[in-house]
């Protein structure tokens, strides 16, 4: 059994919450706290898989609870986020202090996506739960890193967790062969973008576009949020803007984002279609666009999250000549997307998070 301690201070919250959690055999709602001090004696008491946590509680919030469990008792923690701006922010917040995800406090048994949010839930649960072991450890302390570098005449030996053949030795310099990279993400990815993106110089020599799995809501803060900590630009896409290197464009939730060649230039699309998608945005509308409007110029990457988008948009690249990186299993929060891409065969490279800065790099000049 899966044992979840659920915080709210909205006794609603926390009977849809149980409620919900309890039609799944395999999961038990252990004890439901009020706020984040009385969440710390259930967690201290029951010893928890997974807690769900609010944001905004009486006495104790829920990130000064997220501080107390990361630093005490690290396990997974799902956050209860409203989806506005400010909660948008606060969520971001707990996702830098250790939150594995989210899941959406707008819920109502009237609600027409009831049904969809009840399985999210169930789902997130159940294999945040099964990756305790990664959270439960303590991290290593941070060791000073070597600022990225334009490859030269040899590449650096992979890391420890890459299990894909070493990395190609490079023979020049000069201009990049690849000018576009692609990313694909979902369930504990704006850490994992925020330590890729911020890792990279001034005049990294390619453009970015981001798939993120996030709702509407959170798409805009995330990407400010991230242009205020990189030496990159980082915006939220706009229909019609136009990819240039050093700047990074975040798919706006609830759409998709494409790019189209034109004669002299590449532009950004943002529409709703295709509508019948599981995921706004899609990880493989995006590169599967990429692979047509620019090909072998592009390098694909991977990173954590459930499910498998983001699969055939990369089989669609390396049908054009592109490259593919996905992040290795021991720094994934959910070993989801990268898995199903490593499973068809299709990636150059697997890497840790911290070197994907570093292999992006070096996999634009090969």
């Amino acid at each position: 059994m899966i044992k979840v301690v659920v915080v709210d201070d909205s006794a609603f919250m926390r009977k849809a919450i149980s409620t919900m959690l309890a039609k799944d055999p395999e999961i038990d709602v252990v004890a439901t706290a009020r706020d984040g001090e009385e969440g710390l004696e259930m967690i201290r008491k029951f010893n928890p898989d997974v807690v769900t946590l609010d944001i905004e509680m009486p006495r104790m919030d829920g990130l000064t609870a997220l501080r107390h469990i990361m630093m005490e008792m690290p396990r997974p923690v799902l956050m209860v986020s409203s989806l506005t701006n400010e909660g948008a922010e606060a969520t971001l917040k707990a996702l830098d202090l250790g939150a594995v995800d989210f899941i959406p406090k707008q819920l109502s048994k009237v609600s027409l996506d009831i049904v969809k949010i009840e399985a999210s839930l169930i789902s997130k649960v159940k294999i945040v739960a099964s990756r305790k072991l990664m959270h439960s450890r303590p991290r290593p302390a941070m060791a000073l890193r070597a600022p990225l570098t334009t490859p030269g005449a040899s590449s650096s030996a992979p890391s420890s967790g890459t299990s894909a053949a070493p990395r190609p030795a490079v023979t020049s310099c000069g201009s990049p062969k690849r000018d576009v990279v692609a990313i694909g993400v979902s369930t504990g990815g704006p850490p994992a973008v925020q330590k890729i993106l911020s890792a990279l110089p001034e005049d990294f020599p390619a453009s970015i576009v981001i798939a993120q799995h996030m709702p509407q809501a959170f798409t805009g803060p995330f990407a400010k949020r991230l242009d205020g900590l990189c030496k990159i630009s980082v915006k939220e896409a706009e229909h019609g803007d136009k990819l240039k290197p050093g700047c990074a464009f975040i798919a706006p939730g609830g759409k998709h984002l494409m790019l189209k060649q034109f004669v002299s230039r590449v532009e950004l699309v943002v529409t709703p279609e295709p509508a019948s998608a599981l995921y706004k945005p899609s990880a493989n509308v995006l590169i599967t666009s990429v692979a047509e409007a620019v090909g072998r110029r592009a390098l694909g990457v991977i990173l954590t999250g459930m499910g498998n988008d983001g699969m055939e948009g990369i089989r669609a690249l390396k049908l054009k000549g592109g490259r593919a990186l996905a992040q290795s299993d021991a720094t994934c929060v959910v070993y989801g997307m990268p898995k199903a891409v490593v499973d068809a065969g299709l990636t150059d490279e697997i890497i840790d998070i911290d070197d994907m800065a570093q292999s992006i790099m070096n996999n634009l000049y090969v």
